[in-house]
């Protein structure tokens, strides 16, 4: 993906990630999500590794709003900005919450491209990355390693017929494809 040019964050801006990975993270955001969609909504998982204490929660509490208040901030900025001559992608506009995340939490999040990408940027940057794709491929939908004390996950983003005419321009087929997000932060050590 071309660079996107951006001024510097600013509080509202930092707003629209966590919007969305909050939707992400709570399964808001995927196969069945559309109100369009006939199929039946699936019975929510049972709730998985839970906090055990008030800091662990927290934590998880701060970096949820953090990409939920950036990605609120930054769709605003990107898409309701009349005076805004050149519109921002989604993807564009969340590499920004990224950074963020990165810059505040540590936390590194990036685009991973399986079988539809547009740019060099997208695809697999080291051996986890490549191992990954081929997982996400192959229909799971998230891989995970630990690595060097880093906590290392990507997790699948499906890309419908509307994102095709972007991220595949020379398609031949209108199926689904598959990307992913890649995610890595530090893991305490003790």
């Amino acid at each position: 993906m071309a660079s996107h040019p951006s001024p510097a964050p600013s509080p509202l801006r930092l707003f629209a990630v966590p919007a969305l990975t909050l939707a992400l993270l709570a399964g808001d955001i995927g196969p069945t999500s559309r109100a369009d969609d006939k199929k039946p909504a699936a019975k929510a998982p049972a709730p998985v590794n839970l906090p055990k204490t008030v800091e662990e929660a927290r934590g998880r509490a701060r970096w949820l709003h953090e990409v939920v208040h950036g990605a609120l901030q930054v769709m605003h900025r990107d898409f309701f900005d009349e005076d805004l001559v050149e519109r921002s992608l989604p993807s564009q506009s969340l590499d920004d919450v990224f950074a963020e995340m990165s810059r505040s939490h540590s936390v590194e999040i990036r685009w991973l491209g399986v079988n539809a990408t547009r740019g060099k940027n997208h695809l697999p940057k080291d051996r986890f990355e490549e191992q990954a794709a081929a997982a996400l491929l192959s229909g799971q939908t998230e891989y995970e390693a630990v690595e060097k004390g880093r906590y290392r996950f990507a997790g699948h983003i499906r890309l419908q017929n509307e994102c095709l005419k972007c991220h595949v321009r020379d398609r031949t087929t209108l199926e689904d494809r598959v990307a992913g997000l890649a995610i890595a932060f530090p893991m305490a050590t003790e």
